[in-house]
């Protein structure tokens, strides 16, 4: 019926298009632009295709009238046809996860509703914390949270491919389907049917390819939940700050010559001392078995050795069913990344192009000394909001509200801190 539907709107569309020269504009195809955070598994080669094979015809997590429809769906991805693949995979994944969802949560009851003459359980449904209002699913504890995070990125999580969702509803290009995509929707179809595959079978544990990618995806860290976004975004952030310290710089016998320049140090020197005292606070809220690996000292003189802590950076944190609460708090936290961020990339923007006005003597004697002084008056702005700022959060203080209020004063500040910076350039 809806093929037929479809076929007579095409029709209508076309004779009102010739008779009134109406042009009719397709949508833009949707484009998955976050390849970079979608290299989970590794690349599935023949063999692992090869063990797919075995493990649908050994694994509970397969429905036996459906067995075709993964055998084909292995196929199309074999010949590269990987929209095809996912058109196939895809439903019986949803089929067989709502299988071991009313297995789960003792309700076989729902699966009958999963005919199509009845009420329809969703994939949000099964993936949702509660079964009803009162009892909590038990899927992510059948599945593993990883295993779960996984699924919530590549299925559900607004930030994330939604893959279901932009192929279901035709607003992907079938002819151009990256493989990536594919191969990672196959890759953790894998993972659930060796989760089900019921006797313990020694060949398949011992395979190096699927125990790389049972491994991938329970050490798994949602990277398109707010939190996970959050992690790149600061891990983004220290990379910018690490370009800090390839800025070009005046030739150090000019910066001497000038006394000013010299006070300066002093001021930075006393900044240091006050960071140090910052951060040594923020330490006491790590891990505790983390706290040792941040040598404050080191990471003053170089903030590059920020990412020479990957026990801190891969720390798992929890992002299943997070509380509203912690969700208010981590969209803040990404708004004040993102405007450091911002404010990074302007003082690059501003110090590379001081420098080339400095080299050209094209700076004004007093435009030159201010050029010095450029990065220093952003970060006595910056000292000053960070000690107000840690004085309000004080356990004893607890002013929350004050600390939105700095924040947005703060930021203010830095725009037109750069604003009245770029206005000068503007004249020169």
């Amino acid at each position: 019926m809806l093929l037929l539907m479809v076929v007579g709107l095409g029709q209508i569309f076309q004779n009102y298009k010739y008779r009134t020269d109406c042009i009719l504009v397709h949508r833009n195809m949707f484009s998955f632009s976050q390849w970079d955070q979608l290299f989970i598994f590794p690349v599935l080669c023949e063999e692992a295709l090869s063990l797919a094979e075995g493990l649908i015809k050994k694994s509970d997590f397969v429905l036996s009238i459906m067995l075709p429809y993964w055998q084909a769906g292995i196929t199309a991805y074999r010949e590269e046809r990987y929209a095809d693949s996912l058109m196939f995979i895809l439903p019986q994944m949803e089929c067989s996860l709502r299988c071991v969802y009313t297995r789960a949560n003792n309700c076989p009851h729902r699966l009958q509703t999963a005919e199509s003459e009845e009420f329809y359980t969703t994939l949000d449904e099964i993936l949702a914390k509660n079964v009803k209002r009162t009892e909590i699913n038990a899927l992510p504890t059948m599945l593993g949270e990883p295993i779960m995070e996984l699924l919530w990125d590549l299925l559900n999580n607004p930030e994330g491919p939604r893959i279901r969702d932009h192929l279901s509803h035709g607003e992907v290009d079938l002819t151009s389907f990256p493989r990536v995509i594919a191969n990672e929707i196959l890759a953790s179809s894998l993972v659930l049917l060796y989760k089900f595959i019921g006797k313990p079978c020694k060949e398949l544990e011992e395979n190096e390819i699927m125990g790389k990618i049972v491994s991938s995806a329970e050490t798994y860290s949602s990277q398109f939940h707010p939190i996970g976004k959050l992690r790149n975004q600061v891990l983004k952030c220290i990379k910018q700050l690490q370009d800090h310290n390839d800025l070009p710089r005046p030739p150090q016998d000019q910066i001497e010559r000038n006394p000013r320049f010299q006070s300066s140090e002093l001021q930075l020197h006393t900044k240091d001392t006050t960071l140090k005292r910052i951060i040594f606070c923020i330490q006491k809220h790590f891990p505790e078995e983390h706290r040792d690996a941040l040598i404050v000292e080191e990471y003053i003189q170089d903030n590059s050795k920020l990412f020479h802590l990957p026990e801190l950076w891969n720390h798992h944190i929890s992002t299943l069913y997070c509380p509203r609460a912690v969700l208010e708090v981590v969209s803040l936290l990404r708004k004040i990344v993102s405007q450091c961020s911002k404010v990074t990339e302007q003082v690059v923007y501003s110090s590379e192009s001081r420098y080339t006005e400095w080299m050209n003597k094209s700076l004004r004697s007093r435009q030159r000394i201010t050029y010095i002084h450029l990065l220093n008056r952003f970060l006595k702005l910056s000292l000053q909001f960070a000690e107000n700022l840690v004085t309000f959060t004080n356990s004893e203080k607890n002013k929350w509200s004050e600390s939105i209020n700095l924040i947005d004063k703060y930021f203010d500040k830095v725009e037109l801190f750069f604003k009245a910076i770029n206005f000068k350039e503007d004249k020169l």
